[in-house]
């Protein structure tokens, strides 16, 4: 393998014209002469690449080895065992059986919430009789002895950028073409990292632009796409992911640190559930795009094949989310963090775990069952397998049991696995809270049909990039959630067009309309913090307000979360959640798209960024001080309006001014600049002499 790709035309190629470039300025001998030792340097550059990421998949006592070790490690984590749908195997193993004998390979595309995905995927695979895939993993993974073990069964390692690093470009690209030209199984992750949230990832598109660039140049004749994913009664790093959203440094990987946590291999983590979507011909799918599209030059025209990329990074995402399994500990925390008040009674979360399994059927979601367990079986299990996260009240003054979460921030987690399933619901009723939440009489409380639409298309823009919607456009995913909610006598709709909520919900408490709110709420707070954090870019009192000032991104980030946390603490922001910086960075990045926030991007010495307010973005002073108006301040109150009602939430206002308050102390800030700034401007006053 490692001679076909250093071998191969694409990298013979840039290895003679990179040699050619740098030595067109010499002549006779001693251009050939240079020549010949520029080839060897990019000779030796090129086999460093190969060696490092190209898998080995030459020792079957290793393969034996490693087997044997998940398998006892998934027997201590996972004690009620690993299951796999029998119908979906069988078809699986169908599609294999005629993959493998046309020589076409299978991409393996996995949902990626924990290192144990690695593991116990390719565990079922090997079991099931199939193809060891070759695996992409960071570089990060090629850690002292896991490292070399997992690459001699398949793990490809790679950067997590590469840039303009055309050398390595073209290695990797040609390693994975002649993968998928030899037939050879395939596995990456298209959200490009472990979730921190729990809910997937928008896609990186790197590795599938490499296979689809490849079937394009016809490296290979077709490949079958096969959606994967593993639910798990608890992951096993969900302490470490909380830690990570709200700023602690990411713990660089070990082998330790991974599988020898003496305490972690103690615990009982309950079962783990491996789902698979129906495998898809590439070649069909890409004849029906082009069908439905229209013509598409994909060998000439970049802006055809980037349509088509993101098509198939959405159409992954989603087709991951349907087969998505819904685990007892999703449903329990999903209850317990959709519930008003500070606890829930036994009874009470039973009757609500039935009805949201009931719900979640009724969206053709998967629900894990298991056979012969009642209802309160299920969620005596969920809890007890999550001691850490939620607790329970069973004092002698105690009418019945009384759960509570322990670690809300911690547990959102396994609620943020349900969401994708009401998303369209989720909008809809936070909408219509804009005018809930004023309070006053039933016919106070709705809101025409042109109205709230208005208000859909407002918040699903804005979380386009957070979210994954169904297809057919905004319009279409409202009238099918109303359809939907009306069904389920959550709302109501008169013959006039206007929508409100049912008889039958405000009879119940609006339980089941508060469900769907608190769902999308924790998101709309983390939007309304980066957009009330971008007021701390405003240049300080004393400096020109007409240009934009550059802040290093790192600082700006920490800024964000220390006021977000202190706006928690302080009663004006509902969700410590909201504080986490996953979120904030993918708000900031739709803030970028809408050509709110300016961005610069350095590589040297590592790579980094800063970021400013457009110009027609920044806040009005008067004496100084920021002002309640312009652009920027009717975002942040227009995004206020979907907020969950609190400590002034009424009163926008109130919650802007105290924010403009710390935001001008922090915007004084500005003229501070970072180490690599300073770096920055000396190497730019260098270039200048």
């Amino acid at each position: 393998m490692r001679n076909a790709v250093f071998n191969s035309r694409a990298v013979q190629d840039h290895i003679d014209q990179v040699a050619r470039e740098q030595t067109k300025h010499l002549s006779g001998k001693q251009a050939k002469k240079q020549y010949n030792a520029r080839r060897k340097e990019l000779e030796a550059m090129a086999q460093k690449i190969i060696a490092g990421c190209v898998a080995t998949q030459d020792s079957r006592p290793k393969l034996r080895f490693l087997l044997s070790a998940v398998d006892l490690l998934l027997a201590r984590l996972y004690h009620h065992g690993v299951y796999i749908e029998e119908n979906q195997w069988v078809e699986l193993k169908r599609v294999a059986m005629h993959a493998e004998k046309n020589n076409l390979p299978l991409i393996l595309l996995p949902a990626h919430r924990s290192h144990i995905d690695y593991l116990v995927i390719n565990f079922i695979m090997v079991r099931l009789g199939l193809q060891m895939p070759h695996i992409i993993a960071g570089e990060n993974m090629d850690i002292p002895v896991l490292g070399p073990l997992l690459k001699a069964v398949g793990a490809v390692y790679i950067r997590r950028e590469w840039g303009n690093d055309v050398m390595y470009k073209t290695v990797l690209e040609e390693y994975i073409s002649v993968l998928l030209s030899r037939g050879m199984n395939f596995q990456c992750f298209v959200e490009g990292t472990r979730s921190r949230l729990g809910k997937l990832l928008p896609p990186k598109l790197g590795i599938l632009k490499i296979v689809l660039d490849a079937f394009i140049n016809n490296r290979f004749p077709d490949c079958y796409i096969v959606p994967m994913s593993a639910g798990y009664d608890k992951i096993i790093e969900t302490s470490s992911y909380a830690g990570e959203l709200l700023g602690t440094p990411k713990e660089k990987e070990s082998l330790v640190g991974l599988i020898g946590n003496a305490s972690l291999l103690q615990q009982r983590m309950g079962r783990v559930d491996i789902r698979i979507g129906k495998p898809y011909s590439l070649k069909e799918w890409m004849q029906e795009q082009i069908q439905a599209r229209g013509p598409m030059d994909l060998q000439n025209n970049p802006e055809d094949k980037a349509l088509i990329l993101k098509s198939l990074g959405y159409r992954v995402l989603a087709d991951i989310n349907a087969i998505s399994p819904i685990m007892p500990a999703a449903l329990v925390g999903t209850v317990i963090l959709t519930l008003r008040g500070r606890g829930v009674g036994r009874t009470e979360l039973i009757r609500r775990v039935e009805w949201l399994t009931r719900m979640i059927h009724a969206k053709k979601g998967p629900v894990v069952v298991v056979p012969e367990i009642t209802t309160e079986e299920l969620v005596d299990r969920a809890i007890s397998i999550h001691p850490d996260l939620i607790g329970m009240q069973k004092d002698k003054d105690i009418l019945e049991p009384t759960f509570y979460g322990i670690d809300r921030f911690e547990l959102s987690y396994y609620r943020n696995q349900v969401i994708h399933l009401f998303i369209d619901e989720a909008i809809l009723c936070a909408s219509l809270y804009t005018i809930i939440k004023k309070g006053g009489g039933i016919n106070d409380q709705r809101m025409q049909y042109n109205d709230l639409l208005h208000e859909i298309i407002f918040l699903s823009s804005m979380l386009k990039i957070e979210m994954i919607y169904k297809p057919g456009g905004v319009e279409a995913n409202m009238q099918r959630a109303l359809d939907w909610l009306i069904e389920h006598k959550v709302l109501q709709m008169s013959e006039d067009g206007w929508i409100g909520l049912s008889d039958e919900e405000r009879s119940c408490g609006r339980e089941n309309y508060d469900f769907l709110c608190f769902l999308i709420w924790p998101f709309i707070d983390s939007y309304w913090l980066a957009c009330v954090s971008l007021f701390t870019l405003t240049p300080p009192s004393k400096s020109p307000q007409n240009e934009p000032i550059f802040v290093d991104f790192k600082a700006f980030m920490a800024r964000t979360q220390a006021l977000g946390k202190t706006l928690y603490y302080q009663g004006d922001l509902s969700y410590l959640e909201a504080v986490n910086k996953e979120t904030i960075s993918t708000a900031f990045n739709r803030f970028r798209q809408s050509g709110i926030l300016l961005v610069k991007q350095y590589k040297e010495p590592k790579p980094w960024s800063e970021v400013a307010l457009d110009v027609k973005y920044i806040p009005d002073r008067y004496s100084s001080v920021l002002v309640p108006r312009g652009r920027l301040w009717d975002l942040a109150e227009h995004l206020g309006k979907f907020r969950r009602e609190g400590k002034n939430r009424r009163d926008n206002a109130a919650v802007s001014s105290r924010v403009l308050r710390l935001a001008h102390e922090l915007a004084e800030e500005n003229g501070e600049l970072s180490a690599n700034q300073k770096n920055l401007q000396k190497k730019m006053a260098k270039a200048k002499l």
